[in-house]
């Protein structure tokens, strides 16, 4: 038999938590063609991967590659870490419906992606205004990995709404409105999407000039509109996705109530997001014990993201997200010009302001608000850099806010700053992502370009399972592991993908297991030349993985992603929720009898 790919001697993980065993898998025409001990043969291309892993392609289900993928739809920094399939249209955001400038000022500030580089790319990219001229579109794009989305309750609210009466607490839809934006949804669903995204966090704000610092559209719904839209997701069996006020965290009740099988259908529902901060180190546990009594007793299924390594975070002067959980810092982000932004930090009134909200500790907080817990790490003043503001202050004899603002004032964005917001503890990180009602993601890639780099969360999550295991101290297994990376994913969100076995699509990577060392945390940062040289923070090994096949297609060997990825078709696709008895065909343009995906 000759066959497109033949892997040898590696050891074969299932994606299903099932035994790994030395093996060879052959891959012909785009699918898995045979696993086995031996399989006799030849290929166009073999591998011997003697002393390395085979997996199913790694799946990062919490993206915001929404505008990145029109500018570089290869999303060569996903897969170069074994990431095969991304899901977009993450916390109330996508671009699948509304005006240019509507979305760019809606996803531009939340997500720390410059609105001067997305509103131009969507002025001349988006040519689409339906769900399915959306998922075509997306279809017909040289994609990397394979591609699915949620539908973004911010962006169908605004369109249904008009922007202006969406951001309005006095305002609510008409009956209209409503029955509008459930048409969309029910054509979302039909098209595969997989299910609706809200968000609740208000410290997450508009951009722009027209309506600039007002919370996202979605932040505006009360719960009985939420509770109609999920109607049609509880009925169609699709998934709610929710970003709770993480700030207040009450309202993660609602959440939890949603999804709550007593008396109603069960709803499958996935919060953001499970950590161990250092603001509140218990609140971690109980959120997890809330989630066991939820799924058991009363029959929900919720499951709560997390970013399985330390969560940290860097920031230019005070342009950082955290920042915008308080209104002393929202204040000084909506002064987008730096030279008002450097009067207002010198203003005595405001400095004020900022320090009795900075050391008010019955304010709601998800930052630690410690600057003990910061460095410096780029100046034009080199003798500030490796050294914390709170140092500085005692040298000073300041209070430490006031030495913040003054280097702020001084420096602008051009003074950089590292802190650390949670998961620093290894024995909490490994209860949590040993946690039955936990999934391993919330990578946010594609968004917070310069503060965070959480791209290859699978291959750190790897190397705390086996670092664990080397130290003696195995709290899961490699097979479980791997799992909780691929087919645990692609079970719950419903992705045709995940798993190595006969007939499945071709989605597999080589890991070389030694690559899993401390390379996989060191940070780096490297131009974006599709979003103007922008400087994008990120991680990575080039020695961790050795090949990566999406669609059977050879698209990474030894850690470099190969240039025809995002120039050529063929490797990765629109990925339907795959369990809807009727998709779209994209080809077609009509409904077609289907259990899979759109091709």
């Amino acid at each position: 038999m000759k066959y497109d790919v033949l892997i040898r001697n590696g050891r074969i993980f299932d994606g299903e938590g099932g035994r790994s065993f030395i093996g060879d898998v052959a891959v012909l025409d785009g699918k898995i063609a045979e696993i086995s001990a031996s399989i006799s043969g030849d290929a166009n291309k073999v591998y011997d991967a003697k002393g390395l892993w085979v997996t199913p392609g790694f799946i990062d289900f919490h993206t915001h590659y929404d505008a990145e993928v029109e500018a570089s739809p290869g999303l060569k920094e996903s897969v170069m870490h074994g990431v095969t399939t991304v899901t977009m249209g993450s916390c109330s955001l996508s671009l699948c419906i509304g005006s240019a400038e509507d979305l760019a000022d809606m996803f531009s500030r939340v997500e720390a992606i410059p609105r001067e580089q997305v509103l131009p790319l969507l002025q001349k990219k988006k040519d689409w205004n339906s769900m399915k001229e959306y998922a075509d579109h997306i279809n017909s794009l040289p994609l990397g990995p394979n591609v699915s989305t949620f539908l973004g309750h911010s962006a169908i609210r605004a369109f249904s709404m008009g922007l202006e009466r969406s951001l309005s607490h006095s305002v609510k839809p008409t009956e209209q409105e409503m029955r509008q934006m459930e048409k969309l949804l029910q054509e979302a669903i039909d098209c595969g999407y997989l299910g609706l995204s809200i968000n609740t966090l208000t410290w997450d704000k508009m951009d722009g000039t027209r309506f600039r610092s007002k919370p996202l559209p979605s932040t505006f719904a009360n719960w009985s509109e939420i509770n109609r839209l999920n109607r049609i997701v509880r009925k169609e069996n699709r998934i709610f996705q929710g970003v709770p006020n993480v700030s207040t965290k009450y309202n993660v009740l609602l959440f939890f109530k949603e999804s709550i099988g007593v008396f109603q259908k069960k709803l499958k529902t996935t919060i953001i997001s499970l950590m161990d901060p250092r603001s509140n180190r218990g609140i971690y546990k109980l959120v997890a014990i809330l989630t066991r009594i939820v799924n058991t007793i009363l029959r929900g299924d919720v499951r709560l993201q997390a970013v399985p390594a330390v969560f940290d975070l860097y920031a230019d002067g005070v342009d950082v997200v955290v920042f915008e959980e308080f209104g002393a810092g929202t204040a000084a982000i909506h002064l987008a010009d730096l030279a008002e932004r450097r009067k207002l930090l010198l203003d005595s009134g405001y400095r004020k302001w900022f320090r009795r909200q900075w050391t008010n500790w019955f304010l709601p907080r998800v930052f630690h608000r410690d600057f003990n817990q910061s460095k410096i790490v780029e100046c034009r003043d080199q003798k500030l850099v490796g050294r914390s503001f709170s140092e500085l202050a005692k040298e000073r004899k300041q209070h430490v806010v006031e030495t913040f603002l003054d280097l702020c004032a001084e420096f602008g964005n051009d003074i950089r700053w590292y802190t650390v917001i949670g998961n620093d503890r290894k024995g909490p990180l490994k209860y949590i992502v040993s946690h039955p009602d936990v999934l391993i993601g919330f990578s946010d890639a594609g968004a917070h370009l310069r503060g965070m780099a959480h791209y290859n969360f699978p291959l750190r999550f790897l190397k705390l399972v086996r670092d664990a295991e080397l130290e003696g101290k195995p709290f899961l297994s490699a097979e479980k592991a791997v799992w909780r990376v691929t087919g645990e994913i692609a079970d719950w969100f419903g992705l045709d993908t995940g798993k190595l076995k006969v007939g499945a699509q071709a989605d597999i990577v080589l890991l070389d297991p030694n690559g899993l060392n401390e390379k996989v945390e060191t940070i780096q940062e490297t131009p974006m030349p599709e979003f103007g040289g922008m400087v994008r923070l990120v991680r990575r090994n080039e020695e961790a993985i050795r090949a990566v096949l999406i669609n059977g297609k050879v698209a990474v060997e030894n850690g470099i992603v190969l240039p025809q990825i995002g120039k050529e078709s063929g490797f990765g696709r629109f990925m339907a929720y795959k369990e809807k008895d009727y998709l779209y065909s994209s080809r077609k343009g009509q409904k077609v009898k289907s259990t899979a995906s759109v091709a």
